[in-house]
């Protein structure tokens, strides 16, 4: 009885490996500096260095409740260690904190940095692990959850 028992355990623990998915740790996302991008007529940024194409339209709306507000603009963008996308812009009030998923991104969190004024100057740098956001002569250090404190 012990045998078929040990025997069976055997032979669950060996398709548990067997079907276990391959993980390649380290890995490490951050992009080294921030990329300032300018939106386009169709609300896109490109960033040819990363190969990265993105439509900020809806970030738009989201900040200013007016998806006619992006032409021209330029968006800050940093990518964190762990992967996630940081984006903010001149009079935003928030920076946009998202993360990746097959053909997009999903938003995981919203950071509200003002409420009485947008940012007048955002520039991102990297603080591993965190994000630094500089808004003269403010600074705020950032992670996927929100503010650092």
């Amino acid at each position: 009885m012990r045998f078929r028992n040990a025997f069976a355990l055997l032979v669950l623990l060996i398709t548990a490996i067997a079907c276990s998915t391959l993980t390649l740790k380290p890995a490490e996302y951050a992009w080294p500096i921030e990329n300032a991008l300018k939106v386009d007529v169709k609300g896109n940024v490109i960033e040819q260095r990363y190969s990265f194409t993105l439509n900020v339209k809806p970030l738009f709306f989201e900040e200013f409740q007016d998806s006619t507000n992006y032409i021209g603009k330029e968006v800050r963008i940093i990518r964190d260690k762990a992967g996630y996308y940081f984006i903010t812009a001149k009079e935003f009030k928030n920076v946009y904190v998202f993360k990746s998923i097959e053909s997009g991104m999903q938003l995981e969190n919203k950071i509200l940095i003002s409420e009485q004024r947008g940012l007048t100057a955002p520039a991102f740098n990297q603080k591993s692990p965190n994000i630094e956001l500089l808004d003269n002569p403010n600074k705020y250090l950032l992670n996927f959850k929100g503010l650092m404190r």
